[in-house]
């Protein structure tokens, strides 16, 4: 099922940022940096997780926990350069990231005011290369939302891509 999913994920991104990629359905089976890119300086990996953001952080971690029964679910962490409280919720195969806000200016607090029961956020996908992603996704005239990297909640780089760029999925690029 990931890897149908990952094949969904992949088509859907905005076709400038796939021109010239080669899919097929041995794609998906492939290792996470194994994906065709047509620049050679970076790969596209798996889907890391998919964030959600929730009005009540207890409720939904709860709901995983107990509900679902995830593998594990984290204590939330403070991201303070984000303005969200993250919790990640361990399936094995991938990972739910919780969002919660973190004070008054955080975009997670836009969007629960937009969607009151919270909802998907965005999908995090990997690559091997991040500096090299943006450059080559920048060429492609799509645009990112802070001009560098940022530090994310796993510690490694990370840059949002604009959802009006891709297909309206807010998609953060993770260095691996």
């Amino acid at each position: 099922m990931l890897s149908n999913f990952r094949q969904i994920v992949i088509r859907t991104i905005h076709p400038r940022l796939l021109n010239g990629i080669r899919l097929s359905s041995s794609d998906a089976n492939k290792s996470p940096i194994e994906t065709n890119v047509p620049n050679d300086k970076w790969n596209l990996g798996k889907i890391n997780h998919i964030a959600v953001a929730v009005p009540d952080l207890e409720k939904s971690s709860h709901f995983f926990k107990n509900t679902l029964h995830a593998n594990s679910v984290s204590q939330p962490m403070p991201q303070k350069e984000h303005g969200v409280y993250t919790t990640f919720v361990d399936f094995g195969n991938t990972k739910i990231e919780l969002l919660l806000p973190l004070g008054d200016k955080s975009p997670i607090k836009n969007f629960l005011e937009k969607n009151k029961s919270g909802g998907i956020h965005h999908i995090c996908i990997e690559v091997d290369n991040i500096e090299e992603a943006i450059k080559d996704i920048k060429q492609k005239h799509i645009r990112t939302l802070s001009e560098k990297t940022r530090i994310g909640a796993h510690g490694k780089p990370v840059i949002f891509l604009h959802p009006k760029d891709c297909c309206g999925i807010l998609i953060e690029l993770e260095q691996v």
